[in-house]
């Protein structure tokens, strides 16, 4: 299904001429004199995970190697196809509180199928076209006009990288559709929310182009790789008109899964990203501080030691490097093993000594310290702040036996008294946790939107009323999510 022409695969399977087939078959009594209509394709979901780093913050902004890793929590994207006499494509991102309309047909058309300009699906964008990018104001400067100035401000980046990516791989001629966001992962936490909603815009729009082959369980690697690395290009540019010089890490990891080694030596030159297949699946204790942090703060107080004290940073970088590449040594080892207590010790260790030395650079926070006390004395697992400090997220490597592997209400294992415990403690002082999974599948489609229920159930078919209607992370998960035991989701698992 690499291009759009008649004879290629739609995503569900079907080629053009089979679904003019099938349709004609259902318009028997019919008038041959008039022209026969498609049926509406049927809604579809897309899913993408968030991300935390685990081994190497502000040692990557220095050249040095990072490790980054897909977790459980992500972004649900339901698309509804419409009749084509509606001729218009709205965007209901209910976390955000963003439900703008536009009609396709006053959209700039003519600036992105210009020869010059126009992008093809199989295309690598490295940069934004200013053109382009400009064409596609008018269309989003006046949204939400009753909206603080902050929320206007995410409403028209979440708009804009949606009318970019639909723009380039769409036409005039796309069909209507209403494309619905709920989303698991915190915004603005440093866990990749942003990316993983531009990972699953690129797909869905990668799909409706038919431009994706696949999931499918005899699919071969070589291809699944393929179809990744299309989304991935995609969903970059998204990050571009969100983030402006994006490392390209978030949506890698989110649309690949598993785990990353990233470096980048050079920043005129492309990162060096190593895909990590093999990562193993943990479990983890997400836990939000929920103390306001600014990224760029953290990163200005590393560099301001790294000029007053050149010599004393360049070791701890450089040990923070060690930390990571040895982490990558041991995951990557034919002796681990997961479920080992061993193996999970020496990686908490590593964990423990990279907190410590991004500590050291002053990039920590009491409220992150008062954490690892709390973690370190209920005795559960090993403790590192993650992203860029000042407050934020950190990670708790869970300890065996400690937690279920899923992370969620459905497993049969039970949750650890001493974990319970913790998990009281830290609501009573105003953290916010989020027990998951580290190391999972990057983006799947659920096409069409049924969940076929395992042990006899009932399929259940998602439509925006049911999506909309879930409360909460906790209601989206029991509905749609991957791990909530229904059937159907798949991924492209090179």
């Amino acid at each position: 299904m690499s291009t759009s022409s008649e004879g290629d695969a739609d995503a569900g399977g079907r080629t053009e001429s089979q679904a003019n087939s099938m349709n004609g078959k259902m318009h028997t009594g019919a008038s041959h004199s008039r022209k026969e209509s498609l049926p509406l394709a049927p809604p579809f979901m897309v899913s993408a995970p968030g991300k935390v780093i685990v081994f190497g913050e502000h040692a990557v902004v220095h050249g040095k190697a990072a490790m980054a890793a897909a977790i459980s929590l992500r972004s649900y994207l339901l698309v509804t196809t419409l009749s084509k006499s509606r001729r218009t494509i709205t965007l209901r991102f209910s976390d955000i509180s963003l439900d703008h309309t536009w009609n396709i047909d006053d959209l700039p058309w003519a600036a992105f199928s210009h020869p010059a300009r126009r992008k093809r699906y199989y295309d690598l964008v490295t940069k934004l076209d200013p053109e382009l990018v400009a064409a596609m104001q008018p269309h989003v400067s006046d949204m939400s006009p009753q909206a603080s100035s902050s929320e206007r401000k995410i409403h028209q980046a979440a708009a804009s990288t949606f009318l970019y990516l639909f723009l380039s791989l769409g036409s005039q001629h796309s069909q209507p559709c209403i494309y619905t966001l709920r989303s698991t992962i915190p915004i603005g936490a440093g866990l990749g929310s942003s990316a993983s909603t531009t990972v699953c815009i690129s797909t869905a729009l990668l799909l409706q182009c038919r431009a994706l082959s696949g999931p499918h369980p005899d699919q071969q690697s070589e291809e699944a790789e393929k179809q990744l690395e299309r989304i991935n290009r995609w969903a970059f540019v998204g990050e571009l008109l969100i983030h402006g010089n994006p490392s390209g890490v978030d949506n890698t990891v989110s649309t690949g899964g598993k785990a990353v080694l990233f470096k980048r030596v050079d920043y005129s030159q492309p990162p060096l990203v190593k895909p990590l297949r093999d990562f193993p699946e943990l479990p983890l204790l997400l836990v939000d501080t929920r103390q306001a942090k600014s990224t760029a703060a953290e990163v200005a107080k590393v560099a301001h030691l790294k000029k007053t004290h050149s010599g004393v940073t360049d070791h701890i970088l450089n040990a923070i490097d060690q930390i990571t590449e040895s982490a990558h040594a041991l995951i990557t080892s034919d002796d681990f093993d997961p479920d080992s207590p061993t193996s999970l010790q020496h990686l908490g260790e590593l964990m423990t000594v990279n907190h410590g030395l991004l500590s050291s650079l002053g990039v920590s926070h009491p409220k992150l310290e008062r954490l690892r006390y709390l973690v370190d004395r209920a005795d559960v697992g090993w403790t590192k702040l993650t992203g860029a400090g000042g407050g934020g997220c950190a990670i708790t490597l869970l300890k065996p036996n400690t937690s279920n592997m899923n992370g969620d209400s459905t497993s049969s294992q039970p949750q650890s008294s001493a974990l319970k415990a913790l998990e009281q403690v830290l609501e009573a002082e105003g953290y916010k946790k989020y027990e998951t999974t580290l190391g999972g599948d990057g983006v799947g489609i659920l096409w069409p939107a049924v969940l076929r229920g395992g042990n006899g159930e009932a399929a259940e078919e998602i439509d925006q009323e049911k999506f909309l209607g879930a409360d909460g992370r906790e209601g989206v998960e029991a509905l749609v999510g991957v791990a909530a035991g229904g059937e159907g989701w798949k991924f492209w698992r090179p």
